[in-house]
C-alpha cells in the first residue's frame, strides 16, 4: 500500500479523509497531544486495521475521539454526572472519561462494558469527527516505539500501513491524557496525564 501525505492545509484534505475512512481505511492525523491513527468507531473491520499497523495486541481497547459533546449519545448509555462535570470543565482537551459502552460499539473497538471517550483540543480534527462521527482512534506508532509528533514520525514507522496521512505540523506530544472511570459509585483517577489530581477535584467539588 502507498502512503501519502497530505497537509490539513490542503483544500480537499477533509473531504479526501472523509473518503479514506468510508472506504474502510485508516487515517493518521494530528491531535492536542501526539498524532493518532483512527478509523470510524463502528468499524470492526477497521478497528482489526489498526492493530494489525501497530502490531498491537487486541485485547487492548480503542479509545473513541468525538467532534463535540453531542456524540457521546452515541458511543456510551449514559454519562453520570461526575463525568458531565469533568467534561464541562476539561473538553476539549487531554481528559479520556471511561463511560459505560453503547452496544452498538463493536467488540473489535472494546470488548470491555465500558469505553474511552474524550474530545482532542485540535480544530481540524475535531471538525473531521463532526463530518466522520466518532472514530476509534490510538497512538500512529508501532507498538512500544516512541509516539509520532510529527507526520514524518508516523510515515517513518508506518509507511505501507496505512493510505493517508494528514500533516499538521509538530504536536506538543508528551504528556498522556489524563484517564478517569467515572463507572462507579466513585470516580478513579487511572492515569494522571496534563491534567492534575488536583485539578480534577477542584472540578468535581465546584456546584
Amino acid at each position: 500500500m502507498q502512503t501519502e501525505i497530505l497537509p490539513i492545509s490542503a483544500p480537499n484534505a477533509l473531504n479526501r479523509a472523509l473518503e479514506t475512512l468510508r472506504a474502510g481505511e485508516l487515517v493518521a492525523f494530528p491531535t492536542d497531544t501526539v498524532y493518532g491513527l483512527g478509523t470510524l468507531a463502528f468499524n470492526s473491520e477497521g478497528a482489526a486495521k489498526i492493530y494489525q499497523a501497530k502490531k498491537r495486541q487486541p485485547e487492548k481497547a480503542l479509545p473513541i475521539l468525538l467532534g463535540e459533546i453531542e456524540q457521546l449519545k452515541l458511543v456510551t448509555i449514559s454519562v453520570p454526572e461526575m463525568a458531565q462535570k469533568l467534561a464541562a470543565s476539561f473538553w476539549p482537551g487531554a481528559l479520556t472519561l471511561i463511560l459505560p459502552k453503547h452496544s452498538d460499539i463493536p467488540k473489535a473497538v472494546s470488548a470491555l462494558e465500558t469505553v474511552g471517550v474524550r474530545i482532542p483540543d485540535h480544530a481540524f480534527v475535531r471538525e473531521l469527527f463532526r463530518a466522520a462521527g466518532p472514530m476509534a482512534v490510538s497512538s500512529a506508532n508501532l507498538s512500544g516505539h516512541s509516539n509520532p509528533i510529527t507526520a514524518g514520525d508516523v510515515y517513518t514507522q508506518l509507511n505501507g500501513s496505512l493510505p493517508l496521512i494528514l500533516d499538521g505540523g509538530r504536536v506538543s506530544g508528551g504528556v498522556p491524557s489524563t484517564v478517569v472511570d467515572c463507572t462507579g459509585k466513585d470516580i478513579q483517577i487511572l492515569r494522571e496525564g496534563s491534567i492534575s489530581t488536583k485539578m480534577i477535584w477542584e472540578a468535581l467539588a465546584e456546584s
